[in-house]
């Protein structure tokens, strides 16, 4: 592994940087062989489109991981890996530890994809940047890994508790401040609908801005109003922040009732939404005062 990339997972991923480096430098059981990398990553493409099962997500990515054994660095393979394990947490499990545990593997992913740029990489090596600083070098090319790792390490801070949040913040704006800049409709409208987030979920002391937030949010919802994972956040971050309990219901109930087919390239993501919208209907009484 290079010195490069060693640096960049110490810098970024939220383990301790030493206990990341024995981690990456003592690899696990490395994947069955693979006889026909083509066939290989073919089965691995008809397992992502059924990835609404999650066993069948965990097949794609064992497949997917086999592609990558075979041809390190492949981009498509790394891409996948680091979406899939994050959609794994975010979409089917509901196990703290286990989220945490696949979202770590997606940064780990995330980070090897960055580092295919090799300015970004190369900025790191030199040890007098942090990731936040060299995404800079980021260019529309790295745009979906760079969208992934950061919704994966903002997850996986947030979950985590607020220190964590606090201390990976700047990476996780840095990387969503650039994919604004070079692709500010990527994921349906992805980048607004963080700031969103961003706005209604950090605390006061930090700059907590609710009039910001529900302005992003419009924006995401305007550019794209049957992206069913935007309303399910709307609801669960600034509703529920403003106290707003019937805007909470009425997004849900909303989301509850659409049709997830409608975007079929998401669909998986859409139902996934649905079952977020059910859940936190049912603990409605949690969030709201009465």
């Amino acid at each position: 592994m290079s010195i490069a990339l060693l640096a960049l997972l110490a810098a970024s991923h939220p383990a301790e940087a030493k206990k990341k480096t024995e981690e990456v430098t003592t690899p696990a059981a490395a994947p069955a062989p693979v006889a026909d990398l083509a066939a290989t990553r073919a089965q691995a493409e008809a397992l992502w489109a059924q990835r609404g099962e999650e066993q069948k997500l965990r097949d794609a990515l064992t497949s997917y991981e086999q592609v990558l054994a075979a041809a390190p660095g492949d981009r498509g393979a790394l891409y996948h890996l680091l979406r899939g394990y994050y959609f794994l947490g975010d979409g089917h499990l509901t196990d703290k530890d286990q989220k945490l545990e696949v979202w770590a593997k997606a940064i780990t992913y995330g980070n090897q994809c960055l580092a295919l740029n090799t300015e970004y990489a190369s900025l790191l090596g030199k040890g007098d940047e942090d990731p936040a600083s060299a995404s800079r070098a980021f260019t529309k090319d790295d745009v979906p890994c760079v969208y992934w790792a950061s919704s994966a390490l903002g997850k996986w801070a947030k979950a985590s508790g607020i220190a964590l949040t606090l201390k990976h913040l700047p990476t996780v704006k840095a990387y969503m401040t650039k994919v604004g800049e070079l692709d500010a409709a990527y994921y349906y409208d992805g980048p607004d609908r963080y700031w969103g987030v961003y706005y209604a979920a950090i605390p006061s002391f930090a700059g907590q801005d609710l009039n910001k937030s529900k302005e992003y949010f419009d924006k995401a919802l305007a550019a794209n109003p049957t992206f069913l994972g935007t309303h399910v956040l709307f609801a669960g971050e600034w509703a529920v922040k403003k106290q707003d309990k019937a805007t909470f219901k009425k997004e849900l109930e909303w989301v509850i009732a659409a049709d997830p087919t409608v975007l079929p390239d998401v669909q998986p993501e859409m139902e996934a939404a649905q079952r977020q919208a059910k859940a936190l209907l049912a603990a409605i009484d949690d969030n709201f005062a009465n």
